[in-house]
Formats: C-alpha cells, sequence, structure tokens
C-alpha cells in the first residue's frame, strides 16, 4: 500500500509521534526519511473527517438504507444543511 502511494506522489498527512521522530533523529542518516509533516494538509483531514463523523450520527446516511445513490447523496444534502445551519 505505501509502495502505491509513494508512486503516485501522495505523501502522508498524518504526524508521526515525538518518540517515533526522536528515534529517527538519533540513528541519523540511517534513521531512514527526515520526520515530515504538512500542518496545512492536517488541518484539512482534521476538518473532513470531523464532518463525516458528525454526517455518521444520521442513522439513515450511517447504514445506507437508501437502494440508489442519487437518494443517498440527497440524503447527505439534507444532513450538511442541517449540520452547517446548527453551526
Amino acid at each position: 500500500m505505501r509502495e502505491h502511494l509513494r508512486r503516485r506522489g501522495i505523501r502522508t498527512v498524518i504526524q508521526e509521534r515525538a518518540d517515533q521522530q526522536a528515534n529517527r533523529r538519533q540513528r541519523g542518516p540511517a534513521g531512514g526519511r527526515p520526520p515530515a509533516f504538512d500542518r496545512e494538509a492536517y488541518q484539512q483531514r482534521n476538518t473532513v473527517q470531523r464532518c463525516i463523523n458528525h454526517s455518521k450520527q444520521w442513522r439513515g446516511i450511517a447504514t445506507r438504507y437508501e437502494k440508489t445513490a442519487t437518494i443517498h447523496l440527497a440524503g447527505l444534502h439534507i444532513a450538511g444543511i442541517f449540520l452547517w445551519s446548527a453551526r
């Protein structure tokens, strides 16, 4: 999986733990790639995950009761409108 992502040029978004970063630095050149982290991409990822988790509170969306993709998408839009108006 990681090889596939590397070939496509997709970088990591989740930050490494502090102890893993320290171990890489301690090993020096033998520690592999330097620890890198894109803060902006992580914030965007976090926003999307929170939105998905809020929408999963809607039972019909979480379990996908609808038979067609169009009706499921309509449910997502309605849930999004309710979530947006509640803020």
